[in-house]
């Protein structure tokens, strides 16, 4: 009886330490990266989905625009066969292939929309406004989901570095999550220009 008295007290002060040392802070803090990563991912999903429409629509009236519609057709095919794995969060080189493979769709996708600009008959294509509306509202969610996906991860990191809570992060092996870059952000903050058409 005196042993399982004595187990409790020393549960008690483990908890108590534990807690007082960040443990739980890591675990709800580790959930929000994810979560917000996870957003981050549905919408380069969606803006993948939306290409092979776009390219299609543009094929139909600038079918010999052949090399940029294969630029955009095998940049997306890079895009989404990367394998995003939870371990992308805590691999800094995995991290900056995301951001590569999805840098180059961006790029492949402004040099179609520059190329788009050509064809009057394209641009009051009532599809191809709509598609180009959607990806409009996929860039903006993009951004606010990086957003929110560095401000989560920054608020981890400082837990991850900051005394005392960092001797947790090292003794529980909680690495300082990789974040995406200022060159990076530079390329995402110029969203491929879709306002054909508007006056």
């Amino acid at each position: 009886m005196r042993n399982t008295f004595v187990r409790w007290i020393v549960l008690g002060l483990m908890a108590t330490v534990l807690s007082g040392c960040g443990y739980n802070d890591f675990q709800s803090k580790d959930e929000a990266t994810k979560a917000a990563w996870g957003e981050v991912v549905n919408q380069y999903q969606r803006r993948a989905d939306l290409i092979p429409n776009l390219v299609n629509t543009v094929k139909g009236y600038a079918s010999h625009e052949r090399e940029t519609l294969e630029a955009v057709t095998k940049a997306r095919a890079q895009a989404t066969s990367f394998q995003i794995t939870p371990e992308v969060l805590n691999n800094p080189a995995a991290f900056q292939k995301f951001q590569q493979v999805q840098g180059e769709l961006s790029s492949a996708l402004s040099r179609l929309m520059a190329v788009s600009e050509k064809y009057p008959d394209l641009k009051a294509d009532t599809s191809f406004r709509d598609l180009q509306s959607q990806l409009e509202g996929t860039e903006n969610r993009i951004t606010v989901a990086r957003q929110r996906y560095i401000a989560t991860v920054q608020d981890y990191n400082v837990l991850a570095r900051r005394f005392p809570t960092n001797l947790t992060a090292m003794m529980f092996g909680y690495e300082v999550k990789p974040s995406f870059t200022v060159e990076n952000e530079k390329a995402i903050s110029t969203a491929p220009s879709v306002d054909f058409g508007k006056k």
